[in-house]
């Protein structure tokens, strides 16, 4: 990859990158950990190259397939509820999207485990991983209602595409004391919640009202 692509130039570039990491902590994000790794994970590679120049508004932008890649504040935001507490050894996410969610997680925990079920995305962000050497990441190409049991237990698990109700087998690999984070609802009405396992038991909580694009079965 290119020096000049992979660093940025101009509203691209680390001075840019600080300002974004300043409105987030203006916008509420208060852990440390976080706006430090957004301000290193350079967003402008995980979108199109057309929308470069715009890697760094805090606003959500379309990456191909009927998919967008999130907003920074909701990344930043899913990632401090997430860490709140210490931080994850293992992490499942369903969804890798354009990758920019994982490859923020992968700078802080020890290993993301991330599902997509469009192909071109998993393969996209497969060759992004491995250029930005980011070796804590593995991956696959599945409907990310199964999981991936066999990797599992998950310390955490996130949802970047939201579900009506909270696939089972999700629920299932969270290991003793682990959460899952997942926006819930319709194209009507969604909110974050928080899924808490102790023993047989698993407790919710709604966190604030989000929107995502719709967890969908099967793969393509």
């Amino acid at each position: 990859m290119d020096a000049r692509r992979r660093d940025g130039i101009g509203m691209t570039s680390q001075r840019t990158r600080e300002r974004l990491a300043g409105r987030l902590g203006d916008a509420g994000i208060r852990n440390v950990h976080v706006l430090n790794v957004i301000r290193q994970v350079p967003r402008h590679l995980f979108v199109d190259e057309a929308l470069a120049s715009r890697a760094y508004e805090d606003s959500s932008l379309p990456i191909g397939h009927g998919q967008t890649i999130s907003q920074p504040f909701v990344v930043a935001r899913m990632t401090e509820i997430l860490i709140r507490e210490g931080i994850p050894e293992r992490i499942l996410e369903i969804g890798t999207g354009s990758g920019y969610q994982a490859a923020v997680l992968a700078a802080l925990v020890g290993q993301v485990h991330t599902i997509e079920r469009i192909r071109a995305l998993h393969e996209r962000s497969r060759a992004l991983f491995r250029q930005l050497g980011l070796s804590n990441i593995r991956q696959r190409l599945g409907d990310g209602h199964a999981g991936w049991a066999s990797a599992g237990p998950f310390n955490a698990i996130i949802l970047t595409a939201a579900p009506t109700v909270i696939p089972d087998p999700l629920l299932e690999q969270l290991a003793e004391g682990g959460e899952l984070l997942a926006p819930v609802g319709d194209s009507q009405a969604q909110e974050l919640r928080i899924y808490r396992r102790s023993g047989d038991t698993v407790v919710e909580e709604g966190v604030e009202a989000v929107s995502f694009v719709p967890m969908i079965a099967g793969t393509e």
